[in-house]
């Protein structure tokens, strides 16, 4: 019996070891910000380039717990214009309300997710980025947002004016 908890606690030990290295080489962090010697929490930042719309860039600051089961639902978005944005690209992408996820990454394997959702307001010619989590956390769903104005960009189209 001690054999056998020895072998099972030696593999979940590798398992834990290898996804904490697994989660280390992540192709879209690009920094990452330690709480302090006595946390094994950090702040990743990561980057996300919208892929109809390549014009825009999020970087998006989340905190992970690489021995938690569950990571905090609290991160924070920046998108802005980096390239060309055209007509074409906002042609291709859903204008409705509720607008398309563009990114989502598990936080825990209780089926908490971080979301990223492309909304087009069509009245102001703005792409708006939320981000969100799918888990209630202290009462709340934590969320943060960014706009990308088309002020300025190919796809921007003047507005009619009452002569």
């Amino acid at each position: 019996m001690l054999k056998k908890i020895k072998i099972y606690g030696s593999l979940i030990l590798l398992l834990v070891v290898a996804l904490v290295i697994y989660k280390g080489f992540s192709k879209d962090e690009v920094g990452n910000v330690s709480l302090g010697m006595f946390t094994l929490k950090d702040i990743k930042l990561n980057i996300l380039n919208d892929e109809l719309v390549s014009g825009v860039t999020c970087h998006i600051a989340s905190i992970e717990d690489n021995f938690s089961i569950s990571d905090p639902s609290d991160s924070s978005i920046s998108c802005r214009q980096t390239g060309e944005i055209t007509s074409a690209m906002i042609a291709q992408i859903d204008k409705s309300k509720s607008g398309e996820v563009v990114f989502k990454q598990s936080k825990s394997i209780f089926f908490k997710t971080m979301k990223i959702r492309r909304i087009y307001d069509a009245d102001n010619q703005t792409l708006m980025y939320v981000s969100y989590s799918t888990t209630e956390t202290s009462g709340s769903f934590k969320h943060s947002l960014s706009t990308v104005p088309l002020w300025g960009t190919k796809a921007y189209i003047e507005p009619l004016t009452a002569q």
